[in-house]
Formats: structure tokens, sequence, C-alpha cells
């Protein structure tokens, strides 16, 4: 299984070596996965993923003062890990926001779900993604798409997802969540 990690800074401080606190995070959730390693964070408006296929342990992630992250270290299960696209987080685009969304889990019927609802196919080759299309096609992010997304996913998860205005959501099915 994989490693979800992230903070949010609800103070209008900075953070020393928050590029250090980043680094440890996904360093203590590598024993979830050492496949690839990703992040995503807001800066300048704007959503930015910073992924490799590499082990935390081998990332140096910089980045500047932050608000809000989510990380991911992965274990892969489906897609390989060395095409980077596979790799987590992912980005997903609505009306109202692009978001970056990352999972740990298995899903089961992802393939039923994309050709059952006439989703468009990807050259992304994980279960995850299909979370990434269930939102997107409800065009909007909120609460209700994201339940929408959650109840239609079968298997194992737990979802982080974070939008350009530095809102973390977080939802828990099977797969292990800690805050």
């Amino acid at each position: 299984m994989c490693g979800l990690f992230g903070f949010s800074n609800y103070s209008n401080d900075k953070i020393k070596n928050l590029s250090d606190l980043t680094n440890s995070l996904a360093e203590q959730s590598a024993v979830r996965g050492t496949d690839a390693t990703g992040i995503a964070f807001t800066s300048s408006g704007g959503i930015n993923i910073i992924k490799d296929s590499k082990s935390a342990y081998r990332m140096n992630f910089k980045h500047p003062d932050v608000k809000a992250l989510i990380g991911h270290t992965r274990h892969s299960t489906q897609g390989s890990e060395k095409k980077n696209y596979n790799n987590h987080p992912f980005v997903g685009k609505c009306r109202n926001s692009k978001f970056a969304l990352a999972h740990n889990g298995v899903l089961c019927n992802d393939r039923e779900l994309r050709k059952s609802l006439n989703l468009p196919k990807t050259k992304i080759e994980t279960d995850s993604y299909i979370a990434v299309q269930l939102i997107e096609s409800k065009k909007t992010l909120d609460f209700e798409s994201i339940k929408y997304m959650a109840e239609k996913t079968d298997g194992s998860f737990s979802y982080s997802l974070l939008d350009e205005e530095n809102n973390i959501y977080l939802v828990k099915g099977d797969s292990p969540l800690s805050i």
C-alpha cells in the first residue's frame, strides 16, 4: 500500500525549514511505499506537483513557503512507476478549481466505472486516477462531488485532496489515515 502525508499552516507565521519538514514527512511515509514519491502545493495561485519514480529517501523536495501540502509515497500495484504520469498526486480540473489528489489503497471497480459512466480513456494506468475522473465528471470540487467519488469507488482507500485555495480534504475508507 501507499502512504499519504501533508500539512496545513493556519497561522500567518512562516515555518522555518519547511522543505525539511516535507522531506521528513515523506521519509516517514516511505514505510508504506518506496516506488515513487510526490507532493502537491499551491503557489502563485495554481497547483504545483513535484513527483518522481524515486523513494522518499532519494528525493530532496525544495518548495516555497506554502500554506498547505499533500504528499504520497507509492507502492505500485497497477501502472508502472517508471512512467511518471502514473505517480501521485494527480491533477484534476473542475469549473471552480484545479485540485490535486493522492490515493492509498487498491480500487477494484475502476475499469467498470470508466466503461459504465463513459469516462474518457487516459494514458494513466492506475486504478487511482478514476477518483479524479469521477470528481471531474461532476464539474465542481465540493463535498458532494467528493462524496460521489468515495461512494462510487469500491476497494480499499483513503484519499487526500488539495485545491487552489489551500483547502485539504481527507476521505477515509478502509485504508489507514492518521491525523
